[in-house]
């Protein structure tokens, strides 16, 4: 979709709701076309180990436009602020927070969400990771009407697209939030001459997929081949797999899969130090880690890691385990 052809100025006020990179694309789109009188998004966060106050990448967008920005830290208490400014539609997209009814009722044309899944599949906070590992072979965006429960609410449109065997988390996010913008702005005027659908999402449809916890990033090597490259390739570029050798944490950022089976070397063993990488047997055979970043340290080339020890050959029969 051309969005610069797309001349539509509806008198509408829009608040929008929004926090990380994924959202900024459809805050622009909207911010070009509509009248966006407000930002919300979630308060700036210490970083690193100065603990450096960050802002969201929404609150910079929305600054450089000269938007005023709001930061609840609990919106649930401070919802008051976003109702002064009298909006006829919310428009959210991974804001991070769970919206008060009295919000969800105020606007003329009520709250909208767009969503990086094809709902009713994987509600929640990490669609997109989930989506890769849980091996979907699609994904897409929904822009529905919001309810009080967590994605719950009647779709409007969806979009899909397909997912490579190449794609990791942050290629996925890349072009969902350009499906996400271009989607949202086809169906606003729709939303504002009341001509939107409510298409009832199917309960019995309904898979979830959760923010990330620090068990979802451990490596599995009882599991498939399948199964680790798709963890590896759905925790890129954050927050990254991990396993342990020699009790030290190897984070593991890009690998490949070989049809060389192991059956006599234990789950995690290393099998071969190729030109390209470390070896490492799995359940029903061996996937190869190419870029790693090891504790402390910044990431590299498998073979910089390997390169590393003075006796290569050391690293023979060592198990990686988490």
């Amino acid at each position: 979709m051309d969005i610069s052809k797309l001349n539509v100025k509806k008198e509408v006020r829009i608040v929008f709701m929004g926090t990380p990179e994924f959202a900024v694309p459809v805050l622009q789109g909207l911010i070009d076309h509509y009248n966006v009188r407000a930002v919300v998004t979630q308060p700036n966060k210490p970083v690193g180990r100065d603990g450096k106050m960050l802002e969201p990448p929404i609150k910079k967008l929305a600054d450089k436009n000269m938007i005023i920005v709001l930061q609840p830290n609990k919106l649930k208490e401070e919802w008051q602020n976003i109702i002064e400014f009298h909006p006829t539609l919310i428009v959210t997209c991974a804001y991070g927070q769970i919206l008060p009814r009295e919000l969800l009722v105020y606007p003329e044309y009520g709250c909208i969400n767009v969503h990086a899944s094809l709902l009713p599949k994987l509600r929640g906070g990490a669609p997109i990771h989930h989506a890769i590992i849980d091996g979907h072979k699609k994904t897409g965006i929904t822009i529905m009407h919001m309810n009080p429960k967590m994605d719950q609410g009647d779709m409007i449109a969806q979009a899909e697209i397909p997912i490579d065997d190449q794609d990791t988390a942050s290629t996925l996010h890349n072009k969902l939030q350009i499906l996400g913008r271009d989607l949202l702005l086809e169906v606003l005027p729709s939303i504002l001459d009341g001509t939107a659908p409510r298409i009832k999402q199917d309960e019995k449809e309904a898979t979830y997929g959760f923010n990330i916890t620090r068990a979802d990033e451990k490596l599995d090597f009882s599991k498939t081949v399948r199964h680790v490259y798709n963890r590896v390739r759905g925790l890129n570029s954050w927050p990254g797999a991990y396993a342990r050798l020699d009790g030290k944490i190897i984070k593991v950022w890009e690998c490949y899969m070989t049809d060389e089976t192991y059956p006599n070397l234990v789950d995690g063993q290393i099998t071969k130090l190729y030109p390209d990488g470390i070896g490492v047997k799995v359940s029903n055979g061996e996937i190869v880690f190419t870029v790693v970043q090891p504790e402390g340290k910044n990431k590299m080339k498998a073979i910089d890691f390997i390169n590393g020890f003075q006796n290569k050959d050391s690293l023979m029969g060592k198990v990686f385990n988490t």
